[in-house]
C-alpha cells in the first residue's frame, strides 16, 4: 500500500474532510452536529466495542493455535513498550500521572484502531489472531497487572 493509498482512503478521507468542515464551520457548525458527535458517539462506540470483544471470545481458541509466541508476544510487547514510554516520560519530565497515561497508551494494542488498519493493509492476516490478541490478552492484562505495575515503576522512578 502506498502513501497515497494510505492517506486517501475512506476512512482517512472522511477524517480529514470532517476537520476541515469542523473548521470552516466552527462552534455553529458543532452544535449543529452534537447529535452525532455526542449524544448517540457513547452508544454506538458500546456496540462496536461489545461486537469487538464477542468476535475476540469467539475466535479465542485460534490465538491457541497460533503458538506460544503469539500469546507471548501478547503480554511481553506492551511491557517493553510500557518500560520505553515510562523512560521517555521520565527524559522529557512530565509529571506521574501523564507518565502513567503515556506508558499504558504506548502499551496498549490500539484496540480500536489497528483491526481496522491490519484488514486494510494486510488483508491475508487472520483477523481472529490479532483481534484476539489484543482484546482477549493484552487488554486483560494491562489492566490487571500492567497499570498497577507501571504505576508502582513510576512511583520508584520519580521518587
Amino acid at each position: 500500500m502506498s502513501c497515497g493509498e494510505a492517506c486517501l482512503n475512506g476512512s482517512v478521507f472522511l477524517l480529514i474532510g470532517s476537520l476541515i468542515i469542523g473548521l470552516l464551520t466552527g462552534a455553529p457548525g458543532w452544535e449543529k452536529l452534537k447529535p452525532f458527535t455526542q449524544d448517540s458517539f457513547y452508544g454506538v462506540l458500546c456496540f462496536f466495542l461489545l461486537d469487538m470483544g464477542l468476535i475476540a471470545a469467539r475466535r479465542i481458541q485460534e490465538v491457541a493455535k497460533a503458538g506460544f509466541f503469539v500469546i507471548g508476544f501478547s503480554v511481553v510487547m506492551p511491557i517493553l513498550n510500557a518500560a520505553i514510554g515510562i523512560g521517555l516520560s521520565k527524559l522529557i519530565g512530565i509529571s506521574e500521572g501523564n507518565a502513567l497515561l503515556f506508558a499504558v497508551l504506548c502499551a496498549s494494542a490500539s484496540y480500536i484502531a489497528v483491526p481496522a488498519a491490519m484488514r486494510m493493509t494486510i488483508p491475508e492476516a487472520n483477523p481472529s489472531i490479532y483481534i484476539s490478541m489484543a482484546l482477549a490478552l493484552t487488554f486483560p492484562f494491562n489492566i490487571i497487572i500492567g497499570i498497577p505495575v507501571y504505576l508502582e515503576i513510576i512511583h520508584r522512578v520519580w521518587a
